[in-house]
C-alpha cells in the first residue's frame, strides 16, 4: 500500500516539477517585438512644459538643450505582460558658447518601472511611455 502511494505522489510531483519547468521557461523566453518608434515623455522642470516626444530609431531629436537618440525599442506582444524597453543615449549640449557637450544617460529605460533607471538631470526629466512600428 506505501508503496503504491508512494508511487502515485512521486508522479505527481513529477508532473508538478516539468509544468513549473515549462511555465518558467516560457516566460523566460519572451518574445519581443523591435519597434521603429519610441514615445517618450520629456518635462522641462523650470517651465514645467510637458512634451510628449516621438523618437525613431537611431535618429537624433532634440528637447530644450538635451539630444536624444534611441538606439533600440521593443516591445511584448499582446498576449504577454505588457512591457516597452528603449536603450537611450542622452547628451546636454548646455546654453555655452561653444558648448560643453556632456553625456547624461546612457542606458535601457523601461515604460512600467520609470524610477528603476531614469535620467539625473537638474533641469529636464524623460522617460519611456512606448514602442511602436511605424
Amino acid at each position: 500500500f506505501h508503496q503504491a502511494m508512494r508511487s502515485k505522489f512521486t508522479r505527481s510531483a513529477g508532473f508538478i516539477v516539468v509544468t513549473m519547468l515549462l511555465c518558467t521557461l516560457a516566460t523566460a523566453n519572451a518574445s519581443w517585438i523591435n519597434g521603429t518608434v519610441a514615445q517618450l515623455q520629456a518635462l522641462d522642470k523650470i517651465t514645467a512644459r510637458i512634451s510628449t516626444l516621438s523618437a525613431p530609431i537611431g535618429k537624433a531629436i532634440n528637447f530644450g538643450t538635451l539630444e536624444i537618440i534611441i538606439q533600440r525599442c521593443a516591445f511584448r506582444p499582446p498576449e504577454e505582460t505588457p512591457e516597452n524597453v528603449a536603450f537611450l543615449e542622452i547628451t546636454d549640449h548646455g546654453h555655452d558658447e561653444p558648448a560643453p557637450v556632456k553625456r547624461v544617460f546612457s542606458g535601457w529605460m523601461f515604460s512600467s518601472s520609470p524610477a528603476v533607471s531614469a535620467l539625473e538631470h537638474p533641469v529636464y526629466d524623460v522617460t519611456l511611455l512606448g514602442c511602436f512600428i511605424d
